[in-house]
């Protein structure tokens, strides 16, 4: 499996493709949240992704599989502070820590790109334990978005 942090520019059409599939897979299909995924922010942001390569037939080389994904988002885009979004595992990888191993690089990153800022994450309610483990702590009330309970979350830089 190989790991890649890259702006919206240097993405090749296959990355992307695979992405936008990606997100469309888990976050419209399997979720059945109807909206438009593409939603005019992936050009500002830096995207990570997981890409493993899957055997074809015969052994063959075949199309590298997005494992897994989000995007870090500057300050000023979706909030005022920097924020982490479209956090997924694709359904092949999941349950083996490749989510933990994912917010901890995107976590790395973020504070790579944006030393002093903080981070805030609209989180599904179901992770809420996870990003709290991560430093994440809960602000406001939870909220409904697409019939799935959310909540905000900020990530404070302590120096």
């Amino acid at each position: 499996m190989e790991w890649y942090c890259k702006p919206f520019d240097a993405l090749t059409a296959s990355e992307l493709y695979a992405i936008l599939s990606a997100r469309s897979e888990v976050f419209v299909v399997e979720q059945r949240c109807v909206y438009l995924d593409p939603d005019g922010k992936d050009a500002q942001a830096h995207h990570l992704f997981a890409m493993d390569s899957v055997d074809g037939v015969d052994g063959a080389q075949g199309l590298p599989q997005l494992a897994a994904y989000l995007r870090l988002l500057p300050p000023g885009v979706s909030y005022e502070e920097a924020s982490i979004g479209r956090v997924l595992t694709g359904t092949a990888y999941r349950g083996r820590g490749l989510g933990q191993e994912l917010l901890n690089k995107g976590l790395l990153h973020a504070d790579r790109f944006w030393p002093n800022a903080a981070l805030r994450i609209g989180a599904q309610a179901y992770l809420q334990k996870l990003y709290e483990s991560a430093g994440f702590a809960t602000v406001g009330e939870p909220y409904d978005e697409d019939g799935i309970p959310h909540i905000e979350m900020v990530r404070r830089i302590h120096h």
